[in-house]
């Protein structure tokens, strides 16, 4: 059974930095994108950032210059590094897979439990 697992959240005042991961188990043969979304209170899940196999991402205008998504392919891992953080990036942080399991032609979406980031002024 294919699981993600988000650690790294946390309380942290406005303008430092925090780094997220993200780390895939279970019988995988391939992770084609990955991807962070976040939810604050009161309002909708969004995208973050997004990351393909091949190590092209794309970002929230809202995170430009100041997020940086990455990935490790032989750790199954992502990674979302957070600077200059603002009140407004406060939110629980999901991470978000396109995994193909072992033994399977097509990929199916996993989501992981989240993890908080609280951004203080």
């Amino acid at each position: 059974q294919v699981q993600l697992v988000e650690s790294g959240g946390g309380l942290v005042q406005a303008g430092r930095s925090l780094r997220l991961s993200c780390v895939a188990s279970g019988s995988i043969k391939s992770i084609n994108s990955m991807a962070w979304y976040r939810q604050a209170p009161g309002k909708q899940r969004e995208l973050v950032a997004r990351i393909t196999s091949g190590g092209d991402t794309n970002y929230a205008d809202s995170v430009k210059g100041r997020f940086t998504v990455s990935r490790d392919n032989a750790k199954n891992t992502m990674y979302l590094q957070m600077n200059g953080l603002k009140p407004e990036d406060t939110a629980v942080y999901y991470c978000y897979a396109d995994i193909i399991e072992a033994g399977v032609v097509w990929g199916n979406d996993y989501e992981g439990q989240g993890t908080q980031v609280t951004v203080s002024s």
